[in-house]
């Protein structure tokens, strides 16, 4: 069963339009969500999130129209965003009490456990808490009440590497159950590839495609070559290139012609990059 499905959504604001946007993301999995600022990341998560309505379209959650307007609903999905908010002035106990009063699914010990796990501050008030001890406390929370989807924009963002590999062991973990799935967007497109099972590029509100993360590096190449064999690709096999005065340096999909040159694995950000300037830095 699909945890998410998105149709042919769009929105339109005065400068900016979601265009007729679908992707999937199975159970059991993690979809990382990829584009630039402004390319539609967090209005898509909005949508999902029904805190914005979409102008067009469908999204269902395991099955469900529209799911996250349903009250009940929402103890099946974990929320973290970019600025986690949290009563500033309250400490980690004080807002699991608080936590335990909204959602009803609440397990205090499964709390109490990730807080000790991540090494929670629980001396301090939230206002006092470093970026990464409240990204920290903004997974716990988030976790503690046994959702089945968590929907993260930017949960790394600016934290150091260790807090980001803990994190990511985390949402690892959390997706061994195959009924749980993870959609997550992210600017640090090493920690999309090193957790997702599956990668969806936004670029101005346009998704340039969505799919399996192995199949990706399955499709596309890297290349240093000839002029003579670069004649020999076809223009459409063609993703992106660059004229180094002595050859061509280019981003190929692999297809009976390219497969017999000397490929090489290319990365999903330089992928990304390629796909939306066109050619190589």
């Amino acid at each position: 069963m699909n945890a998410i499905e998105v149709r042919n959504v769009c929105k339109a604001y005065q400068n900016f339009q979601l265009d007729h946007v679908s992707l999937t993301l199975p159970e059991g999995t993690i979809l990382g969500l990829v584009g630039e600022n402004g390319a539609g990341k967090t209005t898509l998560i909005r949508l999902i999130l029904d805190l914005a309505r979409k102008d067009v379209g469908e999204i269902q959650v395991y099955g469900k129209d529209d799911a996250m307007s349903v009250p009940s609903f929402r103890n099946e999905v974990g929320v973290v965003l970019d600025e986690v908010s949290l009563p500033p002035v309250m400490k980690a106990a004080e807002i699991g009490k608080m936590m335990g009063m909204i959602y009803s699914a609440w397990d205090q010990v499964v709390y109490d456990g990730l807080l000790s796990g991540l090494k929670i501050p629980q001396d301090k008030c939230f206002k006092d808490f470093s970026r990464g001890n409240k990204m920290k406390l903004g997974i716990a929370c988030a976790l503690s009440h046994h959702p089945k989807i968590l929907i993260l924009d930017e949960a790394t963002s600016g934290l150091d590497p260790v807090v980001r590999d803990e994190l990511l062991d985390i949402l690892l973990d959390f997706t061994r159950d195959e009924s749980h799935a993870i959609l997550m967007s992210s600017h640090i497109v090493s920690d999309l590839e090193k957790a997702c099972d599956y990668i969806a590029f936004l670029h101005e509100g346009k998704l340039l495609l969505s799919e399996e993360k192995d199949r990706l590096l399955e499709m596309y190449g890297k290349l240093v070559c000839s002029r003579e064999d670069f004649e020999k690709i076809s223009p459409e096999d063609i993703i992106g290139k660059r004229d180094t005065g002595y050859g061509m340096q280019c981003i190929v999909k692999r297809t009976d012609v390219t497969r017999g040159l000397n490929l090489q694995p290319v990365g999903i950000e330089e992928l990304f990059v390629v796909m939306v300037k066109g050619d190589l830095a």
